[in-house]
């Protein structure tokens, strides 16, 4: 994908027509966009397959995950948005939706010395997202605080490729073999680590949930290895429950350190979370 600029497919150009587009990320496997037509306000995703490196496995899921967003999103009864194919992959373009996700907008928190705290009504915004996927049956795979953008009228989850719980065509569906290790509960890691997949869980999304509200906050992440160490590394710690003090500040920091207790059953579930933060 060197060379010239990145082009959005004839396919997409035709079903959106755009007065306005603008590259917004081009990374190993995913190119998005944002666009402007006179039918709306879009993020267009490209799909692609990762060569292999020497330092890097070839990934050929890549290209498949548009397409497979696609049908989470039609299986959860979105209307405005489509997905298809194109000649490296597969494509689809879903409502933009506008606002800093929860890193960007906490980051006033993290300064040193800062005397601002985290806001809760904010932190529940980003339940109230997780719990509504999850009720219509699915667990998100993959919740890390770039996923939740917070809206000026509601908190969106986003980024719904890896999400499991309902029907996927084959032809679009491959294995979870985990996520940012960053905001992977340790069975994950564990099931990564011994069988090269794992099955995302509610539970597993909730130990998301807090470890993105704790980076978030603090800058810290949940797990202490070092910043340099393989993916395998990381997962091993993880796995291990190697888990930082949580400095937090308050309840919130009681209700994360709760949220990432290594044991599934013994985090709590997302209405809990949810009546903690009211």
């Amino acid at each position: 994908m060197s060379g010239s600029p990145p082009e959005l497919p004839i396919v997409v150009l035709d079903a959106l027509m755009p007065t306005a587009q603008r590259l917004v990320l081009n990374r190993r496997g995913s190119m998005v966009w944002e666009v402007e037509s006179h039918r709306g306000h879009y993020a267009v995703k490209l799909g692609f397959p990762i060569e292999a490196t020497a330092e890097w496995s070839a990934q050929p899921w890549t290209a498949l995950a548009p397409a497979r967003e696609g049908t989470v999103l039609h299986s959860l009864g979105l209307i405005d948005f489509a997905y298809g194919e194109w000649e490296q992959g597969t494509w689809n373009f879903q409502p933009w939706h506008e606002g800093p996700d929860l890193y960007q907008l906490w980051e006033p928190c993290r300064r040193p010395d800062s005397s601002i705290a985290p806001h809760t009504s904010v932190a529940l915004g980003c339940v109230e997202a997780l719990a509504e996927l999850h009720a219509k049956g699915w667990a998100h795979g993959d919740v890390q605080p770039a996923h939740f953008i917070i809206g000026p009228e509601r908190t969106h989850l986003i980024d719904l490729a890896l999400a499991q719980g309902g029907h996927v065509p084959d032809g679009y569906d491959f294995p979870f073999r985990g996520c940012l290790v960053h905001y992977e509960a340790p069975e994950i890691a564990r099931s990564v680590l011994d069988t090269g997949e794992a099955e995302p869980t509610p539970e597993a999304d909730i130990y998301a949930l807090g470890a993105s509200l704790l980076i978030s906050a603090t800058g810290w992440r949940a797990m202490e290895y070092p910043d340099d160490a393989p993916r395998a590394v990381q997962r091993e710690a993880v796995a291990d429950g190697r888990r930082r003090p949580v400095k937090a500040p308050g309840e919130l920091g009681e209700l994360i350190d709760a949220m990432l207790s290594h044991a599934p059953e013994d985090r709590p579930t997302i209405h809990e979370v949810g009546k903690a933060l009211s």
